[in-house]
């Protein structure tokens, strides 16, 4: 029987660019659906991928698509890598920049402009490929739902993945003929929003499903504290919303066989020589202290206000600190200053794969205090690699962060969780993981049972592939 097929559509995969959690999912789980579909991954070629490396080549194909009354010719790359079909959509507007989406902390205005145009593309590349599921992701994507359901030449049913509500791709109306959509379309039931362009709006009206990345945030955007204004047009679409938590691939994330890490190990245990070589690494002292680690975007809702606010009275405690991210500019020198008062705390300003895994590796506890969060991959690759997530309660932490004292019964790994969104709750949360870290044996069974816990995609994969099956030949036209 042949195997149905899907383009996978999303504007960053891991290896080739990546600014957050999308990418890995644009990478995994195309990886995990690929035994059942057949899988082709399409994003923009941006001037920072590296065509080499990656095996990029062509272009192996040319068409054209209408931008409005702007006729814009796109070109097609192909890449084989690593076994899975890979295509680029390179166009000068969409990909000739030094940023994905703009600069930390702001967005190019021409970014309309730029994602409707890869919109167009990835509708074009589902006529060609015949593809019979079109899976969409975020704001980037979105439009692409609305031309598929708009166009009855276009046959495929389509997913659309909502990653992070707070980012929805909204822009001023006059935009709206330089995207070609109708007005008819500019209504509260289409794409407008108080007067403006919303773009994920497109892909939650106009998609044939929707999902969000935990079960839990798809309930909570269904709310006003989560929603982010949408959750009444959410409610109205509630039918076709579907929570799925995010897995991560346990080959790529493998305490056991991952190159970046200065020994492998298979059981907590094995983590000390990690932790003794990062803490020399990172010029910090003494390895039977607990390190803690944050690594993520500097931004409100990653909880840095309250991780900064309770920083100095958590540093004040037996412990290492160790952050690594960037992101929104008013936080790094918050850092700095606890960094100078606190000789514990060690901070790497910017991203580093390997060093995210050096860390991982050698941490005892994770810290997540975010104020929402749709799924969170970190504490996934943090359990997996042997340490305790220390949560904020919300979301996908809520869905896959069982109480320690649930170890090892639990299916998803276990850590601390705080429910308030206060520096208070977060350092009484930090107290309890130094009282678990003193129960050596209390520690070493938490940090086994998470080693072992299954974070990978296989029950979420399986839960995709029954949706594309449901909506198979149901697409709204």
């Amino acid at each position: 029987m042949r195997k149905q097929s899907v383009l996978f559509a999303a504007s960053e995969v891991y290896p080739f660019a990546k600014t957050g959690g999308l990418a890995d999912v644009g990478y995994s789980l195309p990886k995990a659906l690929s035994d059942a579909f057949d899988v082709t991954v399409v994003m923009p070629l941006y001037h920072t991928v590296d065509r080499q490396r990656f095996g990029i080549e062509g272009p192996t194909d040319f068409f054209d698509v209408m931008l409005g009354i702007e006729r814009r010719t796109v070109s097609v790359y192909e890449s084989r890598f690593e076994g899975r079909a890979y295509l680029f959509v390179y166009e000068p507007q969409l990909c000739d920049r030094d940023y994905l989406y703009g600069p930390p902390g702001e967005g190019y205005d021409d970014n309309a402009q730029r994602f409707g145009l890869f919109s167009y593309a990835v509708s074009e590349l589902a006529r060609r490929l015949q593809s019979d599921i079109v899976h969409l992701n975020d704001w980037q994507t979105a439009l692409t739902a609305l031309i598929i359901a708009e166009d009855d030449t276009l046959k495929a049913s389509t997913v659309y993945t909502i990653h992070n509500l707070a980012y929805q791709g909204e822009f001023p109306k006059s935009a709206l003929s330089a995207l070609g959509v109708d007005k008819r379309h500019f209504t509260l039931e289409g794409i407008e929003f108080y007067d403006r362009i919303n773009l994920m709006k497109a892909g939650i009206g106009y998609a044939d499903a929707v999902t969000t990345v935990s079960p839990t945030y798809a309930e909570e955007i269904l709310t006003h504290r989560f929603g982010c204004g949408l959750e009444g047009y959410l409610q109205h679409h509630r039918a076709k919303v579907t929570g799925i938590a995010n897995g991560i691939d346990t080959e790529h994330f493998a305490p056991q066989s991952d190159s970046s890490l200065f020994r492998l190990y298979k059981t907590p245990r094995g983590k000390h020589a990690n932790k003794k070589h990062y803490l020399a690494e990172a010029g910090l002292c003494d390895a039977e202290l607990p390190l803690f680690i944050f690594i993520g975007r500097f931004t409100w809702q990653k909880g840095i206000d309250l991780l900064l606010e309770a920083l100095p009275q958590m540093a004040a405690l037996p412990c290492n600190i160790a952050v690594l991210g960037e992101g929104e500019p008013q936080y790094a020198p918050r850092f700095e200053k606890a960094a100078e008062a606190h000789p514990n705390i060690h901070l790497f300003f910017g991203y580093d794969e390997a060093l995210a895994h050096r860390m991982y590796a050698a941490a005892d506890f994770l810290l997540m205090p975010s104020l929402f969060e749709p799924c969170g991959l970190n504490q996934l690759i943090a359990a997996h690699y042997g340490a305790v997530p220390v949560v904020h309660r919300v979301g996908g932490l809520a869905d896959t962060v069982a109480p320690v004292a649930y170890a090892p019964e639990a299916q998803s790994p276990c850590g601390i969780a705080f429910d308030a969104a206060t520096p208070e709750a977060l350092l009484g949360a930090f107290e309890a993981a130094l009282g678990l870290f003193n129960d050596a044996k209390a520690w070493s069974r938490v940090a086994t049972h998470n080693m072992k816990a299954d974070v990978s995609w296989g029950q979420s994969a399986s839960a995709y592939a029954a949706l594309y099956r449901k909506i198979s030949g149901s697409a709204l036209k």
